[in-house]
């Protein structure tokens, strides 16, 4: 075979290696890491079992679902969220839908806002089980308003829950960790804790401050190899998050959700969840096209992520104004197009 012949098939299988690539990334639901743990990593069947792990917010959305999938695996489980009865339901649910025992399973209501009681509230779940293995901050609200509109207590009320909130509970657990020498802290993020979009200003703040503080307390925690630090950043999931967002006021929600039908399925964006924690990574994009994409040219390229976020930003605002989901726009002709 000529050298010529053989770097011509070289250049070829090279080629067709890309064009696959894209295909895939094309129908990603996840970051490249992410999915190749997946594929190749360890399973959350293998690594998760027998571990206390506590979820806030798990009344509903990725929290709930979050709670089911890991009753599964047979961990003992700590709920915690403001409304009492909505944990009790979920609690009931994971006892028929796994073979937990009602002593494996904790209601513990719990206020992200009151700070003062996170103390103790980490104190109770030391003395039920014994340890913390993993905690799971889930818990927040999101925002749907234009900046010039709202009121400057809404970006207080999203600071004090989303970050203050989570950054307080995660002090309380992290003295624990450090004695034990081991436990993973998973935080729930967004992918506007990376990118930007309008009309949530103050949730994409509160968001970008959390990723800075995990970040920097990852830097801090090298001496202990054996505490994971992980941010999980999805998309648009289908849960309460926006007929919960805040608006104009603290008082004011938006009240309605919209056709979510477009939006990633709570389970398997929880399914990749797990997926992180068993395979320790460190930060992991869940979102289907177009905002995985997005979020690849905000990493790599954001002069061009500046002006497409710029140019869909304008509909988003449409939308909203007209009752729309904010984001159909976006995922509506890509789904008819790739389904």
């Amino acid at each position: 075979m000529s050298w010529e012949l053989l770097l011509s098939l070289l250049a070829l299988c090279a080629l067709l290696a890309l064009v696959v690539q894209l295909l895939r990334f094309l129908r990603a639901d996840g970051d490249l890491t992410l999915l190749w743990a997946e594929w190749q990593g360890r399973r959350p069947e293998w690594e998760l079992t027998d571990m206390v792990v506590w979820v806030t917010g798990a009344s509903s959305g990725i929290g709930e679902e979050l709670a089911y999938q890991l009753s599964k695996l047979g961990v003992s489980l700590v709920l915690s969220a403001r409304r009492v009865q909505e944990l009790e339901r979920v609690k009931r649910r994971c006892l028929e839908n796994s073979n937990l025992k009602g002593k494996d399973i904790l209601v513990l209501p719990l206020d992200l806002t009151d700070i003062s009681s996170h103390e103790a509230a980490t104190k109770v779940v030391l003395q039920e089980f014994g340890k913390i293995d993993i905690l799971v901050n889930n818990g927040g609200k999101s925002q749907r308003s234009l900046c010039v509109e709202t009121n400057l207590n809404v970006y207080k009320e999203l600071i004090d829950l989303n970050y203050v909130g989570t950054v307080s509970l995660t002090k309380c657990v992290l003295p624990h960790m450090i004695e034990r020498k081991q436990g993973k802290i998973v935080t729930v993020n967004s992918l506007l804790g990376i990118i930007a979009a309008p009309l949530s200003s103050g949730y994409c703040a509160s968001k970008h401050a959390l990723r800075g503080f995990f970040n920097g307390l990852r830097t801090e925690l090298t001496s202990y190899p054996g505490i994971v630090v992980s941010n999980v950043c999805p998309g648009p999931v289908q849960s309460n998050i926006v007929k919960n967002a805040l608006t104009t006021e603290v008082t004011k929600t938006l009240g309605s959700d919209g056709d979510q039908s477009h939006k990633m399925a709570t389970s398997r964006c929880v399914r990749l969840m797990l997926i992180s924690m068993a395979n320790d990574l460190k930060e992991v994009w869940i979102a289907e096209q177009p905002f995985l994409l997005m979020v690849y040219l905000w990493q790599y390229m954001p002069t061009w992520a500046w002006w497409i976020t710029n140019k869909l930003g304008k509909k988003r605002i449409e939308n909203f104004k007209k009752g729309l989901d904010a984001d159909s726009s976006y995922f509506k002709p890509w789904k008819t197009k790739h389904d």
